[in-house]
């Protein structure tokens, strides 16, 4: 194995993990200026802040895509990051809740009081936009590029309802002081967008890279380049995400946490498909449809989950189990062998 692309990974994980942390420092502050809840300010701000890069790469690889093939890995991203977020994303943050309380001495199941009820409305916004972008990839019309139009129009929707809604006002909280602005109390909002802007632009660069030191490991471990990017990429791309609710869970904040992640599949759910749809066939191969069957299920794990009104991180954390099925049946077909 090469030993540089290793360094070069972990060097990349380290470089994302402290960015994130000036991520959600100025995202804060960000919100806190514009007079947003901690939620929307999740939901919003810092979701759309992260995503943005993926959403560029998935553009990238439909538009600008030379093959088939590299047209394929577009529509796998649009796929693959949902699938990353519902599962990954959700149980980091059921195992981080769950360390956090034994070393805190809280027990080993602790129930985290937020607001599930927003969470599984969110959820419920993303498994309806997600039926209809499942459902387009096993038919074909000629106006089918068009309906990319109405994605858009729906995470327009989802980010006004979002930003307008009564819960939307300040949450007043411990901020931290502005990394850039240490001494300063109450840093202008030029301060906090610099940052922001900054530490995003750090992550991004970091995170491409890391996704081809994921990608050279993986060829260097005997797996498939495909089979590898399919299985580390959406990973790797969601990385910002997870560590930005880890991030949160040990500052006490678990509702910026579940709140940036439920953002984020906003997101992937109607921006990348929009650009699938502009741009290619959008016609949905084996192991995309594997990935979207995982998804739902995934979804409605969460449902459940979220049915009260305090979440358990061990249930939470259970949600991490249906990536390893995904990917264990996805090895399967790799290699020949009868799924299930």
């Amino acid at each position: 194995m090469d030993v540089t692309a290793v360094v070069l990974l972990l060097g990349c994980a380290a470089v994302i993990y402290f960015s994130c942390q000036a991520f959600v420092n100025g995202v804060e502050w960000l919100g806190h200026r514009l007079h947003l809840s901690q939620t929307a300010t999740g939901t919003v701000l810092a979701a759309f802040g992260t995503a943005l890069p993926e959403s560029v790469v998935t553009l990238v690889a439909v538009a600008f895509g030379n093959t088939p093939a590299q047209k394929e890995i577009g529509i796998g991203a649009a796929l693959g990051g949902p699938l990353a977020l519902s599962t990954v994303a959700y149980a980091v943050v059921g195992i981080a809740l769950v360390i956090k309380s034994r070393r805190l001495g809280r027990g080993h199941n602790p129930e985290v009081d937020v607001n599930t009820r927003r969470l599984r409305r969110d959820q419920l916004w993303f498994l309806t936009i997600f039926a209809v972008k499942i459902t387009l990839g096993f038919v074909v019309f000629a106006f089918k590029p068009w309906l990319g139009i109405l994605f858009l129009a729906a995470y327009t929707l989802y980010t006004w309802k979002e930003l307008s809604r009564e819960e939307a006002g300040v949450d007043e909280g411990d901020l931290e002081p502005l990394k850039i602005r240490p001494r300063d109390a109450a840093p202008a909002l030029g301060w906090a967008i610099a940052q922001t802007a900054a530490a995003l632009f750090i992550i991004f660069a970091a995170s491409r890279v890391f996704v081809k030191q994921l990608e050279l490991v993986g060829s260097a471990m005997g797996l498939d380049p495909q089979l590898a990017a399919l299985l580390f990429s959406p990973i790797a791309t969601e990385l910002p995400e997870v560590m930005n609710a880890v991030i949160w869970v040990r500052q006490g904040k678990e509702r910026l946490a579940l709140a940036n992640i439920s953002g984020a599949m906003m997101i992937q759910a109607t921006v990348p498909t929009a650009f699938g749809l502009f741009f290619t066939s959008w016609i949905l191969s084996a192991s995309s449809i594997l990935a979207a069957i995982v998804t739902v299920i995934a979804v409605m794990f969460l449902q459940w989950i979220f049915r009260s009104r305090r979440v358990h991180s061990l249930k939470l954390a259970q949600v991490g189990w249906l990536y390893a099925m995904f990917a264990a049946v996805l090895i399967a077909w790799q290699i020949g062998l009868p799924p299930g």
